[in-house]
């Protein structure tokens, strides 16, 4: 078990690496070589905790003797946590106070927070400029017809039922085999560029290439006229497969954006039931233009449901399986277990050097390896599931990473064993067992967290300002890739700044800091020194470093928050548990009434604050609406929503006449006469719309 010397050591070690990577980006950044590489809230929740739990709780763990007096190995962190604490004391009501004082506050903070946030959101809304989102709607799942095309039955449907504020649609092409095209034509075009750059440099010899694979085989051509066959040919394939999307009606998707006159009209159709069968005509707020994720968008719509279930099984194998890794980095913090493994390490290994290293420094660091590549897999797999926007995919992948990490890195730390050992053993106990168990352990893992505290988080966010992996990165491109310009853009493109794993990172120190907020307050200062670290570095990174790739509006809000009420319940949950092995059963009724107040306090959250981050109020959209035409009489509206919702390879490639695949754009709407032969002169209800047929309607 690690001692306060072990600590010291991992600190050090820690705080000279954070040094390091400081001082390496001070002498870094102001190279000339790497300008294209170099160019969050205050601690409100656990400062005042820290400042109260030394003060009250860490003199009332340290004055007993209780693990003197024992057989126990401890260390002597320990004796500043409650294991210090002889069974059945009355000093465990100071504890109990404790939970409910920092329960209260980290509450207070909470609802504050979430009324600011909401706020600031609905000020945003409605002071920014015009956006295409603020006018548009995403509609799926639109039922098929044998008369009529999607654009039509589209058209027909929103001049029927919103004929006062429906402006225009788009429908939505499956375009994965355009997108192939148009990919490998910006390549070649990419190469033909870097072969004329090096012939205008040297006209002595024109440049040649192998023809085989990756160049390295084949015949050997002129580079230049190689290429320009192969874009030639390549526009016909464009300019054929662009012709086929708009002939063959299987390349059409059944959903559309739909664009109104207002942002009223456009709320009023997001957030409305549009047809008496719930399942089709499906309507959602588009997402900003920025935020769409083409390549899902032609997914079906009822195969999303399916796709979920797969990966809600993959996740589940995924999250469990991973265990056994996590189980082999707890070995290494078991000095007598290595020792048993490989025995002629033994006069190696007591050394107190390398002993202090192994116990403090190494099990924190192995976690963090294992965990490099989880990212991408959660980011794939939330890409599986069909989400439309990549602020979605986000959330979906930070959701998981969260859920992975409480189960893998704070509940796999905790318990020792396999994954599926543990859900076999928990599935035989109790339910008001698992707790018990549960929070026995939390003591004793006090100094692995905090080694893993320093390792991922002093350290890593002092390599993230040193962005070490980018640096080494652009200069390899650079070096070996880099063959125009536009290469060098693309080499140099720091990419954002990462919702997906930086949250979740954040939520699990959240999670440690209230749990051990009672249990082992000596484990704060190390997570308010992160938050120290994390509030200079990001800041640093977000103003100076990351693109923002879309405007999310604060709308991850209730995810965070969310997040930290389920911390604060787990909290309570294992001190009830713990409290149990202690002989105060007797405290349990008190405890009950804490996760039983905290789940109240976040319903309470969701209906007062949460309809601001989902819904926007007509209200405020009348208001915007209104300021806007007085402001504005003669805006054009269709005219600054033609070309937002086309996909990229219709806008970006040259070859594509943007014209033709806008036309749906192009005209005010107007009266289409239906195509359905048996409806023409009938006033009954459309079997899809439930409404009467536009003919009908419009003609009366």
């Amino acid at each position: 078990m690690a001692s306060l010397a072990d600590i010291g050591l991992s600190a050090a070690i820690n705080l000279l690496s954070a040094f390091i990577f400081l001082l390496a980006f001070a002498i870094l950044r102001i190279q000339p070589i790497n300008d294209r590489v170099y160019f969050p809230k205050w601690l409100k929740i656990f400062v005042p905790i820290a400042f109260l739990a030394f003060s009250v709780m860490v003199p009332v763990n340290w004055t007993n003797r209780t693990l003197e007096r024992s057989n126990l190995t401890y260390s002597s962190i320990d004796k500043l946590s409650m294991s210090n604490i002889p069974l059945g004391s009355n000093r465990f009501w100071t504890h109990l106070v404790m939970a409910y004082a920092f329960t209260f506050w980290t509450c207070y903070i909470l609802k504050r927070e979430y009324h600011i946030v909401a706020t600031m959101r609905l000020h945003f809304l409605a002071s920014e400029r015009r956006r295409p989102d603020q006018f548009t709607v995403l509609v799926r799942n639109v039922p098929p017809d044998a008369d009529e095309s999607v654009s039509e039955l589209v058209e027909h449907f929103f001049l029927v039922n919103h004929a006062d504020y429906y402006l225009t649609h788009k429908v939505v092409y499956d375009a994965k085999q355009l997108s192939s095209l148009v990919a490998k034509k910006k390549k070649n075009q990419n190469w033909l560029d870097y072969y004329q750059l090096k012939y205008s440099r040297s006209k002595s010899v024109r440049p040649t290439k192998k023809t085989g694979f990756l160049g390295l085989c084949g015949n050997k051509v002129d580079a230049m006229d190689f290429y320009t066959t192969e874009i030639e040919k390549l526009s016909k394939e464009i300019e054929l497969e662009r012709d086929k999307l708009m002939k063959d009606p299987k390349s059409i998707m059944p959903a559309a954006f739909v664009s109104f006159r207002s942002r009223w009209g456009a709320a009023v159709c997001a957030q409305t039931q549009q047809s008496r069968n719930p399942t089709i005509w499906l309507t959602e707020w588009a997402p900003e233009p920025r935020d769409v994720y083409w390549d899902n968008m032609a997914i079906p719509y009822v195969s999303l449901s399916i796709r979920r279930l797969i990966i809600l099984v993959a996740f589940f194998f995924l999250t469990f399986f991973f265990m056994i890794p996590i189980a082999f980095v707890q070995s290494l913090a078991n000095i007598e277990g290595i020792e048993r493994a490989v025995p002629f390490l033994k006069p190696f290994i007591e050394i107190k050097f390398i002993k202090s290293l192994i116990q403090g420094f190494l099990p924190g660091i192995a976690l963090k390896l294992f965990l490099i590549f989880l990212p991408s897999i959660l980011m794939l797999m939330s890409k599986f599931e069909g989400f439309i926007s990549l602020s979605a995919l986000e959330r979906r992948s930070a959701s998981r990473y969260y859920i992975f990490q409480f189960i893998n890195v704070f509940l796999g730390s905790i318990i020792t064993g396999s994954a599926f050992e543990q859900l076999d053993k928990f599935s035989r106990l109790p339910a008001n067992e698992i707790p018990k168990i549960v929070g026995v352990s939390i003591p004793m893992k006090a100094t692995f967290f905090i080694t893993y505290i320093m390792v991922d988080g002093w350290a890593g966010c002092a390599g993230e300002i040193l962005r070490l992996k980018p640096l080494i990165f652009f200069h390899l491109k650079n070096f070996f890739l880099v063959k125009t310009e536009k290469d060098r853009e693309e080499a140099m493109d720091p990419g954002t700044i990462g919702f997906n794993t930086g949250e979740p990172q954040i939520q699990l120190y959240f999670l440690l800091g209230l749990v051990y907020a009672v249990v082992t307050p000596f484990l704060l200062p190390y997570i308010i020194v992160f938050f120290g670290f994390a509030y200079v570095v990001y800041r640093h990174q977000i103003i100076n470093v990351y693109n923002q790739e879309y405007e999310s509006a604060a709308a991850f809000w209730p995810d965070v928050h969310g997040r930290i009420i389920y911390a604060l319940v787990i909290s309570q949950l294992l001190l009830m548990g713990l409290f149990s092995s202690k002989g105060v059963a007797n405290s349990t009724p008190f405890l009950i009434v804490l996760p039983i107040l905290t789940i109240w306090f976040h319903i309470f959250c969701k209906g007062r604050y949460e309809p601001a981050f989902i819904r926007h109020p007509l209200q405020e959209a009348m208001i915007k609406d209104t300021l806007e035409r007085t402001k504005e009489p003669n805006f054009n509206l269709k005219e600054f929503l033609q070309n937002a919702y086309i996909h990229p390879v219709f806008k970006g490639d040259e070859d594509v006449d943007s014209d033709v695949m806008s036309e749906g754009w192009e005209q005010e709407p107007a009266v289409v006469q239906t195509k359905r032969q048996s409806r023409r002169n009938t006033p009954l209800p459309s079997k899809h719309s439930g409404s009467l047929s536009p003919s009908h309607s419009l003609n009366h």
